[in-house]
């Protein structure tokens, strides 16, 4: 736990960390405690815009509206440092979706919203992301180079320290096409030298404080 000595509580990390959100969206109530229709989301696509194919951004958003979230798209690589401000810190909750990991994390850093979501974690806010999102919590992003491309990202200067909310290492869609073999390099490679948490389509890594566990929904992988 995290000590908030402004508000005098102790808050726990609260991370919902899954490869694509629309199979795994059932468990997420249930990590939520049946409390999240009704709550304001705010929805990060930032990795998706270098993408060619983004269809899952769609898809992850139409999941949330199933749930009765109530969605504030947020693109921090064109947002005012005002509004990425004012819609992080009203926000319940931070959904931060797939795409270029790389990507990602240079528009987070470079306009500051990186340390808002940091804060909102360290203050109890329920953070829940796909594939980059789900990445980018960790130390060091520099292992997932072989499903996504660093050179889209040239401001990191080489930096690909993440926001370091957790220990282990997220190896989003493991055996899903078209990630199944840059998975088995990532895992061939750093298997040895990280804490490598391999998660499949219908699987996520759900963190509350000290708590980690793999949740899965049952039935066929694609």
């Amino acid at each position: 736990m995290i000590e908030n000595t402004d508000n005098k509580y102790e808050a726990m990390e609260k991370l919902f960390l899954a490869s694509y959100f629309s199979p795994v969206a059932k468990l997420f109530v249930e990590f939520t405690q049946n409390t999240c229709s009704g709550k304001k989301i705010v929805f990060i696509p930032t990795a998706s815009i270098p993408e060619k194919v983004t269809f899952f951004v769609d898809g992850d958003k139409k999941a949330l509206r199933k749930l009765g979230l109530i969605i504030e798209e947020l693109e921090v690589s064109k947002a005012s440092q005002k509004e990425i401000e004012n819609k992080i810190t009203n926000a319940d909750y931070i959904f931060v979706a797939g795409g270029n990991t790389f990507f990602l994390l240079q528009e987070l850093k470079r306009s500051g919203a990186d340390k808002l979501i940091i804060e909102h974690i360290k203050k109890g806010g329920i953070y829940a992301s796909t594939s980059a999102g789900s990445i980018i919590v960790s130390k060091d992003i520099e292992y997932v180079k072989y499903m996504d491309d660093p050179a889209i990202a040239p401001d990191l200067n080489n930096n690909f320290s993440g926001l370091g909310i957790v220990d282990f290492f997220i190896v989003p869609h493991c055996i899903n096409f078209p990630f199944k073999k840059p998975a088995e390099k990532i895992i061939s490679e750093y298997g040895n030298k990280l804490d490598l948490r391999p998660i499949h389509n219908k699987q996520a890594i759900t963190v509350k404080g000290s708590q980690i566990e793999t949740v899965e929904m049952k039935g066929k992988n694609t």
